[in-house]
């Protein structure tokens, strides 16, 4: 991924004008680090059916990163999550201002498809990374997700509802990420695979980050914690052991499904998934 990171430094967001700051507001979370979780998957099933196709990629995988990035400088914002860290730096509202904040998370989600457009592989392909990226990260995806957590604050849901909220808040993007990986390389046939696969990872990673914060300060997380008693968290709904049994099981079936993709996927996925499957255990 460190040319991944090299690529992405080289094509931040550039916007020239008299305003004091709103070019760096497009660029600090960005600059911040992150995981790059979702660019890895899509990148690790390129790598493995057509790693020549690598270079173009990266512009696909820059696109879904800029997507994710606007959707964190929204979530933390006062009349959502209200958080102060975020990438273990200062929240962008906290660093300029709500008003700020608000506009760079609207020009890093419409530049996604920007850059998403001006991808070096062919219309064809591009109008299914577009169709991918805007349905799951939009209205019947992330942003569903996000209408359903913020409604339901101080409300206790049902599991299933929970995992409703979480498949669309944080699993479709990590699917899409996966299924956009496949079209890059012609490998329509495994799209509903690999999606279905990123739904069950997604869920898993939301229950993961929902033990790690109530387990990790903010200096490890990078980002402010215990900040979910208001939510509709599996901690807060399951308690502490049952969502880490939850997660163990997650755990599991994600591993033996790894087990039936063919030697190159494994090969490539590996070094991300095992790196995160069982973070919940760390």
């Amino acid at each position: 991924m460190e040319q991944f990171e090299a690529f992405l430094g080289s094509h931040l967001p550039i916007a020239k004008s008299f305003h004091p700051h709103y070019e760096s507001s497009l660029q600090l979370m960005l600059k911040g680090g992150g995981k790059r979780f979702r660019p890895a998957l899509l990148l690790g099933v390129v790598r493995a059916y057509n790693p020549l196709l690598t270079q173009s990629a990266y512009h696909v995988a820059l696109a879904i990163e800029l997507l994710h990035t606007y959707s964190l400088i929204h979530d933390d914002l006062p009349a959502m999550d209200n958080a102060d860290l975020r990438r273990g730096i200062p929240t962008l509202h906290k660093t300029y201002d709500e008003v700020s904040a608000i506009l760079a998370g609207d020009a890093l989600n419409t530049h996604a498809f920007e850059v998403l457009s001006n991808a070096p592989l062919s219309d064809r392909v591009i109008v299914k990374l577009v169709r991918s990226l805007a349905y799951n990260g939009g209205m019947n995806g992330m942003v569903l997700g996000q209408a359903i957590d913020c409604y339901f604050e101080n409300q206790r849901l049902e599991l299933d509802q929970v995992k409703m909220l979480h498949i669309h808040k944080t699993g479709k993007l990590i699917a899409a990420s996966l299924e956009m990986g496949a079209f890059i390389v012609g490998r329509d046939d495994l799209a509903k695979e690999l999606y279905e696969f990123g739904i069950d990872l997604g869920l898993l990673f939301q229950i993961q980050d929902d033990i790690l914060d109530v387990t990790q300060d903010e200096v490890q997380a990078g980002k402010t914690t215990n900040n979910d008693e208001a939510k509709n968290s599996f901690v807060t709904l399951l308690g502490f052991e049952a969502a880490m049994s939850e997660a163990d099981s997650l755990a599991d079936k994600i591993t033996k499904r790894m087990e039936s993709f063919d030697e190159n996927l494994r090969r490539e996925l590996s070094p991300t998934l095992e790196h995160y499957i069982n973070r919940h255990k760390d």
